[in-house]
């Protein structure tokens, strides 16, 4: 293995970390993120490294930079994930306007249970969409042949659905009901 495929593995590696520490299970490290999800990156830094797994402050600022989803936020000394808890956190973002279509990307063994129930948040707060069809075929081919669903957001948001835009682009919503998708002629 050269010396390039073993930075991108060992920075994969520390963002898969930070995501389940800063999204789903910070008190598995003893860390607590405060109401908006952040935690001090000392702490952090400290905590990982009283349990096992070490990283620098050099490489935590290369992941944060390098990552194409932008998953994480660094305000000063603090950082969070983006989006995608499972923990109680309130991201503080302000309702936003979405555009007339937004995106879901899933799999064809999900269809069923979406065509009965919607899109539902599962283990995280909100519905994760996507601005665009490419975005959302990319999300859902990480767990098998993508399918993307469009969503009438123009009128979920007429008629008193919640929108929410992350730093990072990704809209969120509490759920998506039927009536609102639209689902390829070929599924």
């Amino acid at each position: 293995m050269n010396e390039t495929d073993r930075d991108e593995r060992r920075t994969v590696k520390v963002s898969k970390y930070l995501s389940k520490h800063l999204r789903h299970q910070p008190e598995r490290i003893g860390l607590t993120l405060d109401e908006a999800g952040w935690v001090e990156i000392d702490d952090l830094i400290a905590a990982a490294t009283a349990h096992g797994f070490r990283f620098t402050r050099d490489e935590l600022d290369h992941v944060v930079a390098a990552n194409d989803k932008k998953r994480f936020a660094v305000d000063g000394s603090r950082i969070r994930a983006s989006q995608g808890h499972s923990v109680e956190v309130d991201l503080g973002l302000p309702p936003a306007t979405p555009p007339p279509y937004l995106y879901h990307g899933t799999v064809g063994r999900s269809l069923e249970a979406i065509r009965a129930e919607g899109l539902r948040p599962m283990n995280r707060h909100d519905v994760h969409l996507s601005a665009d069809r490419e975005t959302a075929n990319r999300v859902g081919a990480r767990r098998g042949r993508p399918v993307v669903l469009a969503v009438d957001a123009a009128a979920m948001h007429r008629e008193g659905h919640v929108f929410h835009v992350s730093a990072n682009g990704v809209w969120l919503t509490k759920a998506v009901p039927v009536r609102y998708l639209r689902f390829p002629e070929h599924h």
